[in-house]
């Protein structure tokens, strides 16, 4: 018996021994194979060329497939493996805590508590079918590109594939992205057969702040997060998607004031939503605070100071007085031919207003920059236009006949950005319109930098003022008319 087990005991000994010899005899072919292969490129010439690797990241060929992200489908899947695992933990939890109590109960000879109707209907909306809808919809919203069924050629036969539809995680901003086909193939006004929301290029950077403005109730009330979508807006992600969510407005929201009283009258507190400012009213904005949230534009809430501006005559005789022109005396440059105008400053929209009593309708650019400049334009009567400078004026080709700016750049804007804005300025100008220039600041050693910006359209000068704003800064004012190109 002793001898059976010896010699069964050296026989499995021996059988292990070879299983170890044979693994390592792989694993030193398995190495010899790869280096082989790296080394001579027999099967994958050129492997190391990016645009070759790059393909692996694409899927691309005859099909037309280019484009479509791999590895962003990769990612959104992971998101839904984890939406599930973290689903499958919470219910193991729950199991373990319910298992616990009935434990215990029965160790103390109680009842053991049972979970009310009301109550389990709860865990299983929130807990339970939420998530596992979350995670339905997901999946159903990746986009796998299908060859034309029809069969074509060159981009006919690609699919209809949106790049970034499996980039963004929030279930709105993919619906958003996503191309929307015609109704029973019918063109539409534009003579397009699908339509496509667009957003910022800088989206993509901003991903998780967008998924976070893009995650709300459709049909409810939005969330209360304005700064939000102007944060995404100034980083680059402008223009935002569209939300399908109902705008909050102030609870204590009045009737405006007529417009003839409305125009020099701060509007009253309880037509803002106030909670995203430092300041909680009107009173707190005056120049006088200096806790009132806002740097730009100091004193354009108090009404009084207001209305002295581009009408008071320069009388003292300074040399920053010299900037400082007159509306009357800009319009009488192009008499009757200034209707409608656009004011790129900031503000709480004076100068429309001035423009107004003048019969000029002028649309004031307004971002709420630590002060609520839109909303205040609004209910003077005014126009607000919500937009920053990162994207194209939306205005066609030669209709404004006035642009005006004040106080926007100041001396900070990079010349390339600043080039971009002007030749879109430009563009918008009709033939003789007006671009004004009120009171540019800069540093002396920049000015000749930004002078040649706006010299370089050969503009016909009606005015060109340059004074000193201090020892090391300068103001450029100037009346610029565009000549017609034909």
């Amino acid at each position: 018996m002793e001898g059976f087990c010896f010699a069964r005991c050296r026989f499995t000994r021996l059988m292990a021994a070879m299983q170890l010899v044979l693994g390592v005899f792989v694993i030193f072919v398995s190495m010899a194979s790869l280096h082989r292969f790296y080394a001579t490129n027999s099967l994958l010439p050129g492997l190391d060329d990016p645009a070759l690797c790059a393909k692996f990241h694409t899927v691309a060929g005859a099909g037309g497939y280019a484009g479509f992200d791999i590895r962003a489908l990769a990612d959104r899947v992971d998101d839904v493996l984890v939406q599930l695992a973290e689903l499958q933990d919470k219910l193991e939890a729950t199991a373990l805590k319910i298992a616990k109590k009935s434990k215990k109960s029965k160790a103390r000879h109680k009842q053991p508590e049972n979970m009310t109707m009301p109550e389990f209907r709860h865990f299983l909306e929130d807990e339970v079918i939420h998530p596992l809808y979350s995670a339905h919809i997901a999946l159903r919203l990746i986009r796998i590109p299908r060859p034309d069924p029809d069969g074509g050629d060159g981009d006919a036969a690609g699919p209809a594939v949106d790049p970034l539809v499996n980039f963004f995680t929030a279930e709105e901003t993919r619906k958003y992205v996503t191309a929307k086909g015609n109704r029973d193939d019918l063109p539409s006004v534009y003579g397009s057969n699908r339509t496509y929301g667009t957003i910022g290029h800088a989206c993509v950077l901003l991903r998780q702040e967008l998924d976070e403005y893009m995650s709300y109730d459709v049909g409810s009330h939005c969330p209360d997060d304005w700064d939000l979508g102007q944060r995404l807006m100034l980083g680059g992600c402008d223009p935002l998607p569209r939300r399908r969510c109902l705008a909050l407005a102030s609870k204590f929201f009045q009737r405006p004031l007529p417009i003839n009283e409305s125009l020099w009258t701060l509007p009253d507190d309880g037509n803002v939503r106030w909670s995203r400012y430092h300041c909680r009213g009107y009173k707190c904005l005056s120049a006088r605070n200096q806790r009132r949230g806002y740097d730009r534009c100091v004193g354009c809430f108090d009404m009084d100071r207001e209305r002295q501006r581009w009408v008071a005559a320069a009388t003292n005789g300074t040399a920053s007085s010299l900037a400082d022109f007159r509306i009357d005396d800009v319009l009488a440059a192009k008499p009757g031919e200034v209707r409608i105008g656009l004011d790129v400053s900031v503000g709480t929209g004076s100068f429309a207003a001035r423009m107004r009593e003048r019969n000029v309708t002028i649309v004031s650019a307004a971002l709420n920059l630590g002060a609520p400049f839109a909303e205040t334009i609004a209910l003077r009567g005014l126009v607000p236009l919500y937009a920053s400078m990162s994207q194209r004026l939306p205005l066609f080709d030669n209709t404004m006949d006035l642009i005006h700016t004040a106080g926007f750049f100041d001396g900070w804007v990079d010349l390339q950005l600043l080039d971009f804005v002007l030749f879109d300025w430009d563009r918008v100008l009709r033939p003789g319109g007006l671009l004004w220039v009120d009171k540019f600041a800069c540093a002396r050693k920049d000015l000749d930098d930004y002078m040649y910006m706006f010299l370089q359209f050969r503009y016909k000068k009606h005015r060109w003022v340059v004074s000193f704003k201090s020892k090391d800064e300068v103001y450029l004012s100037a009346l610029l008319e565009k000549p017609p190109r034909s």
